[in-house]
């Protein structure tokens, strides 16, 4: 989500050329790829009995109180009131678990002695989308998300993920550049989806989705959510996507922001209605567009749901991790995940089938499974090279056994106990 910085518009205005160039230049930061990150959202629940809705003064009170709390990671907070800790980039896998862990052991023992819990789940399995931040940015977001009809709303404040981000990598030599590793991004997210599905239900019902989170993103705007950029040139597709997107909103310094009518960031360029965009108008902009790997200078992976249990985001920071930073098991991601490329070749952009399969269908589908297996597989010998700890390569193998090879997902649990857990009277309507 956009940070909470950005009601100060600039006066430096951007046309159409100098917006292009900015785009282009910044969007991938090449160089040996050295870092990673990872950014965890919650949604937060009652600890007793997470059916009950949490009020939005327990939550003022709580997050008053975390402000206080002395923490590595950025603590922001999300439109429904979730949580997400975003850590600062690591040189290691395992300085990134270890400081978000530490923050998150102080988050979670605050939050327990005011009767709160964090839940890692994709989207909310219960509770209808209520919005917490009232604030001007998020009255324009739901004002234009509405447009298409719910789904924003539930995206706004009712979902939560696992986004992993990795260095852009090398400028390769010859015509593809660094596509191969953009490449990869796209289509092993579709794997990651997979494997890591965690939201089957909404207002205790099931969606027929394992990924309901990334339903949601499919039944808003294309032009803000659409599915893979691809392109034998990525930074020329990615500037392409940037300035053709409607634009979600013109900032203001007071008063309500507006909320125009598709227009995209080059026509507003052009037209310098209601006002000429600046710098931070362009900046902001591109925080509004929801591809699943959006380039930010490094790749941010955006596509994985929340994880269940108090460690379980640490499974695809880790396997991610293997399999973009080992040279061995990047090469043996990309043949696993190639054969799956074939599968959108017929489909016109923004269209992805492959990603539509993966969130409903999960492992069950036998191609991403296969995909899954063998990258899995990959990661797990990959990670003692990496240095990561025995916890680590132990739960990367439970994840392994217990999912990806019977051709199962963390929402197949769900499923199995809804049944028992979210009993017809506690049923919200949607």
């Amino acid at each position: 989500m956009p940070s909470s910085n950005d009601a100060d518009v600039s006066p430096t205005t951007v046309n159409e050329t100098e917006a292009e160039e900015l785009i282009h230049g910044i969007c991938f930061k090449t160089g040996p790829p050295k870092r990673v990150g990872v950014e965890v959202e919650w949604l937060i629940h009652a600890l007793q009995n997470p059916l009950l809705a949490v009020s939005h003064e327990q939550l003022e009170a709580a997050y008053t109180a975390l402000r206080t709390v002395p923490l590595r990671s950025s603590l922001t907070i999300e439109p429904g009131g979730q949580l997400e800790l975003s850590s600062p980039a690591a040189s290691s896998l395992m300085e990134c678990i270890s400081t978000v862990s530490a923050d998150l052991d102080a988050v979670r023992a605050l939050l327990q002695h005011r009767g709160l819990v964090l839940a890692g789940i994709g989207h909310d399995p219960w509770h209808a989308p209520r919005r917490y931040l009232r604030q001007p940015r998020y009255d324009a977001m739901e004002a234009c998300l509405d447009r298409t009809g719910p789904a924003g709303r539930f995206m706004m404040c009712a979902s939560a993920s696992v986004q992993v981000c990795v260095d852009a990598g090398y400028e390769e030599p010859g015509p593809l550049g660094h596509v191969r590793r953009w490449w990869l991004a796209h289509h092993l997210g579709a794997v990651l989806l997979a494997a890591f599905a965690n939201s089957p239900l909404s207002c205790g019902q099931p969606t027929g989705w394992r990924s309901t989170r990334q339903l949601r993103w499919t039944q808003i705007h294309f032009g803000r959510s659409a599915g893979p950029v691809l392109g034998a040139d990525p930074r020329s597709t990615w500037t392409r996507r940037v300035l053709d997107a409607p634009v979600m909103c013109v900032r203001r310094n007071d008063g309500p922001w507006h909320v125009p009518h598709d227009l995209t960031f080059r026509e507003w360029t052009k037209s310098g209605t209601p006002r000429p965009p600046t710098r931070d108008d362009l900046d902001y902009h591109s925080t509004t567009l929801f591809p699943p790997v959006r380039p930010r200078g490094h790749l941010e992976l955006r596509m994985i749901d929340a994880q269940p249990g108090d460690n379980g985001w640490i499974v695809p920071l880790a396997v991610t991790s293997a399999l973009f930073d080992d040279p061995e098991a990047t090469e043996t991601a990309y043949r696993a995940v190639k054969p799956l490329a074939e599968r959108t070749l017929d489909w016109p952009a923004p269209y992805n089938p492959l990603y539509a399969v993966a969130a409903r269908d999960a492992l069950t589908d036998p191609q991403l499974r296969k995909a899954a297996i063998t990258c899995f597989t990959a990661a797990l010998a990959a990670l003692p090279r990496l240095g990561a700890a025995r916890f680590v390569t132990d739960m990367v193998a439970r994840h392994l056994h217990h999912y990806v090879l019977p051709g199962r997902c963390p929402a197949d649990d769900l499923l199995e106990t809804s049944g028992s857990t979210v009993p017809d009277r506690h049923r919200e309507t949607c």
